[in-house]
């Protein structure tokens, strides 16, 4: 097979999560689609990661999309983070992500009730607030954590999470329940309460908001095909990248990777990757582009080994624990990053010599991001060195 450089990875990267001009959509379900899905734990860089690939970038059109026209759908994915996905992909991410996500939960769940002695069976009571819950929810059509506990008291119980700990804290059962039942399918977060960077959700059962609920898909088939489709869009990448993104071992990486036709690919940074068996074609290099992309961006998060695209500017644009900061792009590389300052003002700081021409289009797309966002204020939830420094 032939060597894959880092400038095709790059024009790869480019055409396919739709940041070149001539790749930019307004539907925002083909971009959810195309990458496999939005982060959306932080609700400001949902939008924003959807606005970079916009031709016509707008707050209102991603809403539309996620509550008007129900397009799109915030879930707990992959290594349990919160993603946007377009409905089509719903059965599979659920199946090949979620529904793991939620063993995991309802087993820490039944632990911490235990601990908290609410009840002599934790497994026959939690079913038990669980159903009522339910039940509820489909009577008002949605509702809010609060409200639910006042049709089901038992969701009003207080826990203690890592009691005597420094990081101890004091949280809802309503707020277990609704995590456990979301991860499960059962319910889905609607609008929020406040503005479009607001994290206190409505909610109300999958079926209403779906129109039918969530379709059971085999977790081989799922796996297999959620595989399928990351390598479509983030291939060629090594089997650690693989492993890393889908949160899962190593055998079921290998177990996936065998229900789809893949080619081994030597890269041209160091050792092997895999594509799909019909994408070993070369890509042609797009004409010069930048992009300013926001913190946990799902392209600057897309890969374990990011040296290709990331260089040495991980430890100023990373968090301790691995999360992305805000990020300048140059030609399918990061340059820099930015942040939003106190007042509002959109700042950069470019690691890298772009020339003239770049700098201009650099300014130019940080003027769009602040009239996108408007007179909003936010604060991105995982803060990197280079974004405090920018923030003052």
């Amino acid at each position: 097979m032939r060597r894959i450089s880092i400038e095709e990875r790059r024009a790869r990267l480019a055409r396919r999560h739709r940041l070149v001009p001539s790749a930019k959509t307004n539907d925002v379900a083909a971009i959810a689609r195309d990458l496999i899905g939005l982060h959306a734990t932080d609700p400001a860089s949902l939008y924003l990661s959807a606005a970079a690939r916009m031709k016509k970038p707008s707050i209102e059109a991603v809403e539309g999309a996620l509550y008007e026209d129900r397009t799109v759908l915030r879930m707990l994915g992959m290594r349990r983070t919160l993603f946007v996905e377009p409905v089509d992909l719903v059965p599979t991410v659920q199946w090949a992500a979620s529904h793991a996500v939620a063993v995991r939960e309802r087993a820490r769940l039944v632990k911490f009730l235990t601990d908290a002695g609410l009840a002599a069976d934790v497994g026959r009571w939690l079913r038990k607030v669980e159903k009522a819950a339910l039940k509820a929810l489909a009577a008002r059509g949605d509702a809010t954590a609060g409200e639910l506990a006042s049709d089901v008291p038992e969701l009003g119980e207080k826990l203690v999470l890592s009691r005597g700990k420094k990081y101890e804290a004091t949280v809802s059962v309503s707020s277990r329940v609704l995590l456990l039942m979301a991860a499960e399918g059962h319910v889905v977060r609607g609008r929020p309460r406040g503005s479009w960077i607001s994290t206190q959700y409505r909610w109300t059962t999958a079926e209403q908001w779906l129109g039918t609920p969530i379709d059971h898909v085999s977790v081989d088939e799922a796996r297999a095909s959620l595989v399928g489709r990351w390598l479509r869009s983030f291939g060629p990448a090594t089997v650690d990248d693989i492993k890393w993104w889908t949160g899962w071992n190593a055998g079921d990486v290998r177990k996936a990777l065998a229900s789809v036709d893949v080619a081994e690919v030597p890269l041209e940074s160091g050792g092997d990757a895999v594509v799909l068996a019909d994408d070993v074609a070369s890509v042609r290099s797009p004409k010069p582009w930048v992009a300013l992309l926001p913190a946990l961006d799902a392209t600057t998060m897309g890969w374990k080994e990011r040296e290709w695209y990331l260089g040495e500017h991980g430890p100023q644009l990373f968090d301790r624990m691995g999360n992305a900061g805000p990020t300048v792009w140059c030609d399918g590389r990061v340059v820099g990053g930015w942040a939003q300052r106190r007042n509002g003002e959109i700042v950069y700081r470019l690691l890298e010599d772009i020339g003239r021409e770049a700098i201009a289009a650099v300014d130019a797309a940080a003027e769009q991001v602040g009239r996108i966002v408007g007179d909003i204020r936010y604060t991105h939830r995982f803060p990197t060195p280079l974004e405090r420094s920018l923030r003052g």
